[in-house]
């Protein structure tokens, strides 16, 4: 992998920094290292990477409904 391929698998993890709960960041976090580990498998990899997105983007929505 090189680094996009990274920078794209770890994108959960970093909108969850964004988000105000640290409840958050443990799922995302382990969402993108389940996609970097299924990486030779692509539709594994594409399910939890959107499953950590999906996470991250409730998370973050919530701390954007509460300014």
């Amino acid at each position: 992998m090189d680094v996009l391929q990274i920078s794209i698998a770890a994108m959960p993890f970093l909108l969850s920094l964004a988000s105000r709960t640290a409840k958050v960041i443990a799922p995302c976090l382990l969402a993108s290292i389940v996609t970097v580990s299924f990486s030779d498998e692509p539709h594994r990899a594409v399910m939890a990477w959107c499953v950590g997105i999906l996470i991250a983007a409730v998370a973050l929505r919530e701390r954007l409904r509460t300014l």
